[in-house]
């Protein structure tokens, strides 16, 4: 047997609370509240349980919209991030909280400093997903209203994490008086003001925090173009990619990353690659079809699909049986709205109705049968023993470090994962036994942050 190039490595999980999405099965009887604390605590709870190494938050500035009306078919949680991490920091003591925060409408030096007070708060567990906005109809929250081209989202989001860097590094170490015998509380040249100047940000500022036991909140950054892809390399430390469903992808985007980080100066290793996926569990080897099917079934309600295939027709089909055939009238050339996913992604939306219609008749399927099928199955399906053997294939072959799951049901959808596979992966010895430190950064196994290397 060809030994795998990684044959220590260690599988790291990740939660991902979506929020704003159709594919958490909300109308189950097992399905819990979207917005009520609750429901964000025992997801939390049994992901420390599964020794995780962070629950992950989403954002969602606007809720989505499809042909200028509020989608109502679509989950609309996702309190604000950072004041929801606060609270289940005060119910856990070793997962880390991951925020999503935009740096395209926010401001470097009150971002920094809320992030940090969560670093703070929970012993240095807090993580940062550094993302950019790319509509104007997002911008229309915001005072200045529009949106930035593509290359200067991404060099504000350079400025804005250099600025907050400065920001958590303006109190020297060894600032705060050690005893209540010292001559004054903080030493006189403890805190360095910060000062920046561009054509994005006016920035002066004396911090009021220190530094927490991580040195600096872990940045996580989700761009995949190549633009992306580079800052990655020169800012983050995690990177939570789309390629969590095919070996061949994910190992190339890893080699892709890899060869990136060289060329930034970087060890080929200082980033961990954590892809989003779906993990669908069954005891037995034969019910697993039909637990992807029942799976399928409550995230494509007809609704949603007669929504997603009005997206490819460019018109409103609500007025279809969603268990009937697919409109025998031909796709129209409009813009669909930029406020939620589509099928279309670039192509040519006869094209997509003629390989609907091709499918529909050779296997007989209705519209909505359609939607199903022509959607790729994302993720890991299987036994406990099975998705653990593929796990640990990925992880020892350096196509990823491990994965942010996200649930299809909350809050009981981590349950399987906790009580049947972690023990599958721990009996392969691809993942812990126990939390070993306090902090995001030591369960990630990362260096120090990148201002404090010499």
């Amino acid at each position: 047997m060809t030994v795998p190039p990684r044959p220590d490595a260690q599988l790291h999980f990740g939660v991902f609370f979506q929020g704003v999405n159709h594919t958490t099965i909300w109308s189950d009887p097992a399905s819990g509240s979207q917005i009520d604390f609750e429901t964000f605590r025992r997801v939390a709870q049994t992901a420390e349980r599964g020794l995780f190494d962070a629950f992950f938050l989403g954002e969602g500035l606007r809720l989505r919209e499809q042909d200028g009306k509020i989608l109502e078919l679509d989950i609309a949680g996702r309190p604000d991030a950072i004041a929801q991490l606060a609270a289940l920091a005060g119910v856990t003591r070793h997962i880390g909280l991951v925020a999503t925060q935009n740096t395209t409408y926010n401001e470097p030096a009150d971002l920094a400093r809320r992030l940090s007070g969560l670093d703070l708060i929970s012993g240095g567990r807090a993580g940062w997903n550094a993302v950019t906005t790319d509509n104007a109809w997002t911008g229309e929250n915001f005072r200045r209203g529009g949106y930035l081209e593509h290359a200067q989202r991404y060099e504000r989001a350079g400025e804005f994490l250099d600025i907050a860097r400065a920001i958590w590094d303006s109190w020297r170490d060894g600032a705060i008086a050690a005893s209540q015998q010292s001559a004054s509380w903080a030493s006189e040249d403890a805190i360095r003001p910060v000062e920046r100047s561009s054509d994005h940000f006016q920035v002066t500022i004396t911090p009021t925090l220190p530094r927490s036991p991580q040195g600096h909140p872990v940045i996580f950054q989700a761009g995949d173009s190549p633009t992306g892809r580079d800052f990655a390399a020169t800012h983050a430390e995690v990177i939570f990619s789309r390629h969590g469903t095919h070996f061949d992808e994910a190992l190339a985007f890893a080699d892709d990353i890899r060869a990136r980080l060289r060329a930034a100066g970087r060890p080929d290793d200082d980033i961990k690659i954590l892809p989003g996926t779906q993990i669908v569990l069954a005891e037995k080897e034969s019910e697993v079809e039909e637990k992807v099917r029942w799976v399928k079934d409550g995230q494509y309600t007809g609704q949603t699909a007669l929504s997603l295939a009005g997206q490819v027709w460019g018109r409103d089909l609500s007025h279809l049986d969603p268990d009937g055939p697919l409109p025998t009238e031909d796709p129209e050339h409009r813009a669909i709205s930029e406020t939620r996913g589509a099928p279309r992604h670039g192509q040519d939306p006869h094209a997509i109705a003629r390989e609907w219609r091709a499918r529909a008749e050779a296997e007989n399927l209705s519209l909505r049968e359609v939607v199903i099928a022509t959607t790729e199955r994302s993720g890991f399906a299987g036994t406990p023993a099975q998705v653990a053997d593929e796990l640990a294939r990925w992880v020892r072959h350096g196509a990823v470090d491990g994965f942010n799951v996200s649930p299809y049901l909350v809050p009981t959808g981590l349950d399987e994962i906790v009580d049947w596979l972690i023990p599958e992966l721990q009996e392969r010895g691809v993942y812990r036994t126990e939390y070993t430190g306090t902090t995001l950064r030591h369960h990630l196994a990362l260096p120090e942050p990148l201002t404090h290397r010499s």
